[in-house]
């Protein structure tokens, strides 16, 4: 079962690349994802030269001018970027016969957005105020999109892992974020959905009522914060159109034109450049991130809230990457299964697993979920992520890919 770990560009400086490769290949995986494109972060990371890794938007290469310079959106570069850190993984992953994949952060960058807000999105009472989420829909956002990644892909990797390639929801917007009302997951998706111009022309176009959709946003949204009780429940399609009418159903799912479209650019233009896409849903994460305890409805159900079609992008996408963040494996089996039937069973499907906490106690909660993943039918199993757990708990790696046959 081909598999790989989730690496960042500051582990390797941190440990020594040959280090931090000897130890991948004492767990028996076959690839490196390495963060290319990473976004804004404070990690706690126990084995780093840093106790307290502080990252920043931007890429770890030297962008390449001939497709960056006729953008306004350029990436942040990352300082040591011009040491090339991936030419050196590549030739070292090569001479082991490694695989390396470009794990490569798209929309969600905060300098960016806050240097341009006008492509992040704008919700429905016209607000810019998640400065991290760039929209998709945005002219100037796709053609930055599509210029990432054929620059990741032209670093030699076998793959570019696509995080972020979607819309975003209201949550993880900004750092620091507060909010004393208690918004229903309801409210929350309508609060998050994006109401710019190019959204609302898409929109139009595909025959919605976008400002009717947009006024009703604003109408219930606005009721909640001025004290109406929130939504229960989780969102589902029938949920909401019971709750905010059709016409605001058929805007959120407009925006799968919009993902889909952007998606397929990106797609052909890393093929070009000689290397395939994995497509990483963040529905997952959005599930059961915090405690590894999804809410009941399956990730590849409820994908649509980002805007992602698995059925029309099972079309275009050679692999997809799954996040199975759940502590119990028959759940693990469940969201794998169900991208099975969605994307088609001649796609490759990644699973990607925590082994440590929330979701995983042990080496035997780990094996367990390795082999659910390959009875739903994955291909592949990548653990995450190398520099955030302690070096006991990515021992387990080694015992959860043994035992599976």
């Amino acid at each position: 079962m081909d598999s790989s770990v989730y690496v960042f560009v500051e582990d390797i400086r941190g440990e020594g690349l040959d280090k931090v490769l000897d130890r991948l290949a004492g767990y028996g995986v076959a690839g490196v994802t390495v963060g290319a494109a990473y976004h804004q972060a404070r990690d706690v990371t126990p084995h780093g030269h840093s106790r307290l890794t502080l990252r920043h938007d931007g890429v770890h290469f030297p962008p390449p001018a001939e497709l960056f310079a006729p953008l306004r959106l350029t990436p942040p570069v990352r300082e040591g970027a011009a040491e090339e850190p991936l030419a050196a993984l590549r030739q070292a992953t090569s001479l082991r016969g490694v695989k390396l994949h470009g794990w490569t952060v798209f929309l969600h960058n905060t300098t960016l957005g806050l240097a341009h807000p006008d492509v992040t999105v704008r919700n429905c009472f016209g607000d810019r105020g998640s400065p991290g989420d760039l929209c998709p829909a945005h002219p100037e956002v796709r053609l930055y999109a599509e210029a990432l990644g054929r620059a990741v892909a032209r670093q030699g990797v076998d793959s570019v892992v696509a995080e972020a390639l979607h819309f975003a929801g209201l949550a993880h917007g900004y750092h620091h974020e507060t909010c004393f009302v208690p918004l229903g997951p309801m409210d929350a998706f309508l609060f998050g959905l994006c109401f710019c111009d190019y959204c609302m022309r898409r929109a139009a176009d595909l025959g919605v009522n976008a400002e009717a959709a947009r006024e009703e946003c604003a109408r219930i949204v606005g009721g909640v914060l001025d004290g109406d009780p929130p939504a229960q429940g989780e969102v589902t399609r029938a949920a909401l159109t019971a709750y905010a009418g059709p016409e605001v159903v058929a805007y959120a799912r407009a925006r799968s034109e919009t993902v889909t479209s952007l998606v397929s650019i990106v797609s052909a233009a890393v093929a070009e450049e000689g290397s395939r896409l994995v497509y990483l849903d963040a529905t997952g994460s959005a599930k059961g991130h915090a405690d590894g305890l999804p809410s009941p409805g399956l990730a590849a159900h409820d994908s649509w809230q980002l805007g992602i079609d698995l059925l029309a992008l099972g079309d275009l996408v050679p692999s997809f990457g799954v996040l199975a963040y759940a502590r119990d494996a028959a759940r693990v089996a469940d969201d794998v299964a169900a991208y099975r039937r969605s994307v088609g069973k001649d796609r490759e499907v990644r699973v990607v697993l925590r082994p440590g906490v929330p979701d995983t106690d042990s080496a035997g909660r780990l094996a367990a979920k390795v082999r659910a993943v390959k009875a739903a039918g994955a291909q592949a199993v990548d653990f995450y992520a190398y520099g955030l757990v302690p070096y006991p708990v990515l021992d387990r790696i080694t015992e959860a890919l043994t035992q599976t046959p």
